[in-house]
């Protein structure tokens, strides 16, 4: 059962443990009434403004005296519906020692004219949603941004909270809705000859909305998989030193090494941490061909291309040619590979992986020579030149990914796959229909849907699961 808003309510809103700052955050109808009787402002005021303020001043204890005026206390008052709550509310900011901060919220709690009770987690952020501050998406988004365990996860809540998911799916909705009431009008006009839309247009409009939902979808499975370790294949024609690079980056002898060309035949993996990322690196066979499918060639082939479709970055090592093959057929077996992987769309980092045994490869430009510019770094895993760059490079690739692919908070994308997944059903279901009663059915299926995803058709089973998880005072 949901909480009354019509309370006045209270709790500690800062984290736990001594800080320079502490807050408690009071919100409610009573919250001016509340300061008016028990804030004490420097200067003394005779009336409380109608809008937002601050002021410095002594909150009264209920012994009657005012707390020592060097103890600062600084109230800031939303004193109307304008605060994120949507109602009146209130912050009492004052040294963050956890027994003065416990003493005040006491002091709140025990006042009776007005009375104050002890919020329940998140019970304030449920009451902007309520108020339609915000949407359910960017509850959750909320709670984003408080468990963010590093820069990444806190960009994907920041983004979620600025209306990153919100807004797409407000437009789809949108859309929806407008298509429904061109159908409903048809239907209303049957008898005559007017057509509001057409059955191609129809069909052209729900494919399109559903292409859409399922780019939000993915983003929203991608993130429920980001927990996992990336994944980082190490590629490149045989003898490109991938083995000698995985066991650097590893600092072990996890890989065999050998200059001779296509010692590794099996995929050898290493696991590593680089600033809080968990990768999986895994060293594949010389990239290469063979017209025997039965071959050993071929099948280290296809074992590398069954790594590639869970990558989520390919280093890609580049060295001079064997000798007894030349630079236009080692370039142009380089550049066929690395097209292969682009191709699948996985990010890749192209190293000069042997750059203290050889020269950079170059390319002939014009009739003269010149460094590839498509190498992206130099690196000797025996030197270590290089190697710093690399593990900054990889952190810095990765993260990015993560922001760019996982649009949604963790908890965000586990509520709304289904309702995500059953609009989407829905939309290619009404596409497929050819009777427009049928059609309308399945657009309002598909906005029940994308309204439990947003928060405009909720249960209080649904808010509670939301809520819950969150701590006391937000």
């Amino acid at each position: 059962m949901l909480p009354d808003t019509l309370d006045t309510i209270a709790a500690v809103a800062s984290p736990h443990g001594g800080a320079a700052r502490g807050i408690v955050r009071i919100c409610g109808p009573d919250t001016p009434e509340l300061c008016r009787q028990l804030f004490s402002p420097d200067p003394p005021q005779t009336t409380q403004p109608d809008s937002a303020f601050r002021q410095t001043g002594a909150w009264q204890m209920r012994a009657g005296h005012a707390a020592p005026r060097l103890l600062p206390i600084q109230l800031h008052l939303w004193p109307n519906n304008s605060s994120y709550t949507g109602q009146p509310s209130a912050e009492i900011h004052t040294v963050g020692s956890p027994p003065v901060l416990q003493k005040l919220l006491e002091e709140l709690l025990a006042h009776q004219a007005p009375p104050v009770r002890a919020a329940r987690p998140g019970e304030f952020t449920l009451r902007a949603f309520l108020a339609g501050r915000i949407d359910l998406v960017q509850a959750e988004a909320v709670l984003g941004v408080i468990e963010a365990e590093d820069h990444a996860g806190l960009e994907i809540a920041l983004r979620q909270l600025a209306g990153g998911l919100s807004e797409p799916l407000a437009q789809l909705r949108r859309q929806l809705v407008e298509l429904l009431a061109d159908l409903e009008a048809g239907l209303d006009f049957a008898d005559e000859d007017i057509e509001f839309v057409s059955a191609t247009q129809r069909k052209l409009r729900l494919e399109t909305l559903a292409k859409t939902l399922a780019e939000i979808r993915q983003q929203a499975q991608s993130r429920m998989t980001s927990g996992r370790r990336h994944q980082v294949v190490i590629a490149g024609l045989p003898n490109a030193g991938k083995s000698t690079l995985l066991n650097a980056l590893a600092r072990n002898d996890s890989a065999i090494t050998s200059p001779q060309a296509g010692t590794t035949r099996d995929v050898v993996t290493a696991d590593i941490r680089l600033e809080g990322l968990d990768l999986k690196l895994l060293d594949t066979a010389g990239w290469e061909s063979s017209p025997d499918p039965a071959s050993l060639d071929q099948l280290a082939r296809q074992q590398r291309l069954e790594q590639l479709e869970h990558a989520q970055l390919v280093l890609w090592c580049r060295s001079n040619p064997e000798p007894g093959t030349s630079i236009t057929t080692h370039l142009d077996l380089d550049r066929q590979a690395r097209l292969e992987i682009q191709a699948r769309g996985t990010p890749m980092l192209v190293l000069h992986s042997r750059c203290d045994l050889e020269v950079e490869v170059e390319i002939e430009v014009d009739g003269s020579s010149r460094p590839d510019e498509e190498t992206h770094l130099a690196v000797s895993a025996v030197t270590g030149q290089g190697m710093t760059e690399l593990r900054q490079a990889l952190v810095k690739t990765l993260v990015q990914d993560d922001s760019s692919r996982a649009a949604l908070v963790g908890s965000t994308a586990a509520r709304t796959a289904g309702a995500l997944s059953r609009t989407k059903s829905r939309l290619l279901a009404a596409a497929d229909v050819d009777d427009e009663l049928l059609v309308a059915v399945e657009i309002r299926e598909a906005l029940d849907e994308l309204g439990a995803v947003m928060g405009t058709v909720y249960s209080d089973e649904i808010l509670d699961q939301v809520f819950s998880k969150f701590c006391i005072g937000k």
